[in-house]
């Protein structure tokens, strides 16, 4: 299987390119990218071998050489984004809902998927997404947005929307490296401060592991027919899957 994977060089990105290594039922992963994944980033021996990068600096806008090529692959998992603290409205709609919208057009006037097998569209949200637009918060506005129109893209056609909605979640403590480089200082204390606090929130804390495992698993249709899953839901059903390989 073939999937392609954006925003790697994010939190949940790099978490979800690690899970993608690691699962042998992944034969290449293609890393849609601005620029290459980072020296600091520990990756598995076989990341090279298993890796195409294509370097692309127009999220908005795709050639259609570029569709094709994307659209000969079995899946997406759209990790692309950041936090919007800091943003005006109008950065963080291009970063979060025109990017999105840009490649689904693209993939779809490229004709990616068939019948048979469809190509799947995964889709990382947010826990507090609001489709309806009524947030007060704009970041769950335009998330929102991304989830009501997305799945309306593509009807009729061969690709399937899966969109998770993870909770609060941060650089593991397996890879050190991650944190001081994704991090601030004041970040990475919230985050040692924000941990034991989540014992009791479990539906709120997505830990990054899982992160990385349900998304490559919603790309691979282990869940063929549902669209959206909340965070409570994915800590539930992770805890189904059966060891790697197995």
């Amino acid at each position: 299987m073939r999937i392609i994977l954006t925003g790697v060089t994010g939190v949940a990105g790099l978490g979800i390119y690690r899970a993608a290594l690691a699962d042998p039922s992944i034969q290449r992963v293609t890393l849609l990218t601005r620029r290459a994944v980072p020296s600091w980033a520990e990756l598995p021996a076989n990341a090279t071998e298993k890796t195409d990068v294509i370097l692309h600096s127009d999220f908005k806008t795709y050639p259609d050489n570029l569709a094709k090529r994307l659209a000969e692959h079995d899946a997406l998992i759209w990790a692309l984004g950041k936090s919007a603290v800091g943003m005006s409205k109008e950065a963080y709609t291009e970063l979060t809902y025109e990017y999105t919208m840009s490649a689904a057009r693209a993939l779809k006037n490229a004709g990616a998927g068939s019948p048979e097998k469809p190509f799947r569209f995964v889709w990382i949200s947010g826990e507090l997404a609001n489709p309806e637009g009524t947030s007060g918060q704009m970041w769950a506005n335009v998330k929102g947005r991304v989830e009501r129109e997305l799945p309306q893209l593509f009807e009729g056609t061969n690709i399937k929307v899966h969109i998770f909605r993870p909770g609060y979640f941060f650089p593991s403590k397996e890879y050190p490296q991650d944190r001081m480089n994704q991090r601030g200082a004041f970040e990475r204390i919230v985050d040692t401060v924000s941990t034991p606090m989540f014992s009791f929130f479990p539906s709120f804390y997505t830990p990054l592991g899982d992160l990385g495992r349900f998304s490559v698993e919603l790309a691979k249709g282990h869940w063929p027919s549902q669209v959206m899953y909340r965070n409570a839901e994915m800590r539930k059903l992770v805890k189904t899957l059966p060891p790697l390989g197995a």
